[in-house]
């Protein structure tokens, strides 16, 4: 019954090594995924990743939002909200617009470990582009990091993932503006 047992975690130590290496996740005991990883093996990126700042600029079709991230980029969604709010206050932001968009990135935050804040980009900052009039940061809570972005027109909008700086990329249509 021993040789079985340590056939099986010796299997599931091989399985994990191959999910590990070919990116996919899996439930596999504690026990077999630390005898398949290295013990020295350390990442330099942050486990949650770390937002730094937020940008933006006007283009001759579009304006472009830019979110800059320490690690890797997680999982962003993008909503078209009434009003924009800061997470765990409730309290309205007061950017002006009748159209917004909510943007949260989550695993994420705007601070380190140790509480100390990793944002060095604008709080809140009316913006006057054709399309973008605001942007704000609404929030670094509970493993969410959260803008908002006004607007005087319904947006339409592309986003994308870009590489080496990691950053996401919100881009706001609009007619063209310049006599390019």
């Amino acid at each position: 019954m021993g040789d079985t047992m340590q056939h099986r975690s010796r299997l599931a130590a091989v399985a994990a090594s191959i999910l590990l290496t070919a990116g996919i996740g899996a439930t596999i005991p504690a026990s077999a995924s630390q005898s398949a990883a290295p013990s020295s093996a350390k990442s330099s990126a942050p486990a949650t990743a770390l937002v730094t700042n937020a940008r933006w600029g006007g283009h001759s079709t579009f304006d472009r939002i830019v979110i800059d991230i320490r690690g890797k980029v997680p999982p962003v969604t993008v909503t078209a909200v009434k009003a924009l709010h800061y997470d765990g206050l409730g309290t309205k932001v007061p950017l002006a617009g009748k159209h917004f968009l909510e943007i949260r990135l989550s695993p994420a935050a705007a601070h380190d470990d140790k509480g100390r804040s990793v944002y060095k980009g604008p709080r809140l900052t009316k913006i006057a582009l054709p399309a973008l009039k605001g942007i704000a940061l609404t929030g670094d809570y509970e493993g969410v990091v959260t803008f908002g972005a006004a607007f005087h027109t319904k947006p339409s909008y592309t986003t994308r993932t870009l590489h080496s700086p990691e950053r996401f990329v919100l881009d706001i249509h609009h007619p063209r503006s310049c006599g390019r």
